[in-house]
């Protein structure tokens, strides 16, 4: 077991981790092998810190990425336990977006070359006298695309709260979409269920003007799921007509409070709905592949924070755009309002309100992240087989002491915790 730490070699932010781990026999308490982190550099073992995003760390964000591809597209393609006949499902790619919050900067460009902004033949101003027209041809780098026209009109509000309301306007989207499909074959839900299943794959992305939208990956299975073929009537096309008017029936109403009305949340009028093919202009690879660059990004990417935004923080002195800081700032007031203490926009104003997953999946879509996970770690167990003793008989016992994040080289931004011994199970 000793030179773990070469794993956590491209880690920006490993966990430094003091202790040991003993083997022992379980009937006579012999001491059969014991892996200590006296061996090592520094006296500590380097764990990959196994986040998720690209912005912290790139090389676990990667594994990430890549395990979310196989999770992915084994349920486009099979493969992971998942069989090859899942392959001539009818699936979707699905886009739900969210409605417009006011009119923003954006770059438009045909054959190649930029337009203008928001051209207005008839001029004009908003309510607080700025022009509504922008007839600037936006670069891809210029820091105002997806900024509001004008700050004062823009629906901050709105904005925030379809962000915090997201991930259960998306399950009010998902039972929709299985009484639909019930309705439209003429099938009471649980005759529905006897015959097909809903099965998905979601994961949020953030616009630049700072609010989510998901893609998911959407099939229609027999009953017990991608080892079972679907029914004769359930077509791709059947499929695309039930999720238009699925997203269209599901909403949120936010609490009613003195300060504020409640509020009606949906989904936007663009809704992006395509067929997935294995050879047609939208394949499984492709589909894969971009869900996955997707599951590695949050909120920085429109002008935010990757971190919690505390009370020692001056919201003037952020590193942030102007456009995130009002995004941000109301998260924080909506964060006063009791009737609206659930959705703990405060908590999540780091990320404009979103408090959700950002990659989900249906329990019977494909394999799992943790299958995924546990197959490397056995892997790597493999590679020390002969170094370890074996036997039903032997008992794991591991203590371990938090000392840090980072590598030895860095400066120490963890203080010491208490030691937590971990006992393992017998193998």
């Amino acid at each position: 077991m000793t030179g773990h730490s070469v794993h956590a070699d491209r880690c920006t932010q490993p966990v430094r981790l003091h202790g040991q781990v003993d083997h022992l026999d379980q009937a006579t308490g012999e001491l059969l092998h014991r892996y200590s982190t006296a061996t090592e550099p520094g006296h500590v073992l380097l764990m990959p810190c196994k986040t998720r995003r690209a912005a912290r760390c790139p090389s676990c964000a990667e594994t990430y990425r890549a395990d979310t591809y196989q999770l992915i597209r084994a349920g486009l393609t099979g493969g992971k336990g998942v069989p090859a006949s899942v392959a001539a499902h009818p699936c979707l790619f699905v886009t739900l977006t969210a409605p417009s919050f006011g009119p923003v900067h954006t770059r438009r460009e045909k054959n190649g070359r930029p337009l203008p902004c928001r051209p207005r033949r008839a001029g004009g101003a908003c309510s607080h006298g700025r022009p509504l027209a922008c007839n600037e041809r936006h670069h891809a780098d210029d820091p105002r695309i997806a900024a509001p026209i004008c700050a004062d009109c823009y629906d901050y509000t709105g904005a925030v709260l379809f962000n915090a309301t997201a991930p259960e306007l998306w399950r009010r989207f998902t039972i929709n979409l299985r009484r639909t499909l019930a309705r439209m074959v003429g099938m009471t839900q649980k005759e529905f269920g006897e015959r097909a299943r809903v099965s998905f794959a979601k994961v949020a992305e953030y616009q630049k003007r700072g609010v989510v939208h998901f893609h998911a990956v959407i099939r229609i299975d027999g009953p017990d799921g991608p080892e079972t073929a679907p029914p004769d009537w359930a077509t791709a096309d059947l499929l695309a007509r039930a999720v238009t008017l699925a997203a269209g029936n599901a909403q949120v109403t936010t609490p009613h409070s003195d300060s504020m009305p409640s509020r009606t949340q949906q989904w936007g009028a663009q809704i992006d709905i395509r067929p997935i093919t294995t050879g047609g202009e939208l394949t499984d690879n492709a589909v894969a592949g971009y869900v996955a660059k997707y599951a590695t990004k949050a909120a920085e990417c429109t002008g935010t924070l990757d971190r919690r935004i505390t009370r020692a923080d001056n919201l003037d002195d952020l590193p942030v755009s102007p456009h995130a800081r009002r995004l941000i700032a109301e998260c924080i007031r909506l964060g006063q309002v009791p009737e609206l203490a659930d959705l703990r926009t405060a908590h999540w104003a780091h990320m404009l309100g979103f408090r959700g997953h950002f990659s989900t999946k249906s329990r019977v879509y494909s394999t799992t992240l943790g299958a995924l996970r546990a197959a490397r770690a056995d892997h790597a167990r493999a590679q020390h087989a002969d170094d370890l003793p074996d036997g039903e008989t032997v008992l794991v016992i591991a203590h371990w002491l938090f000392v840090g994040l980072g590598h030895l080289n860095d400066k120490p931004n963890q203080p010491e915790r208490t030691r937590h011994p971990s006992r393992g199970e017998a193998h």
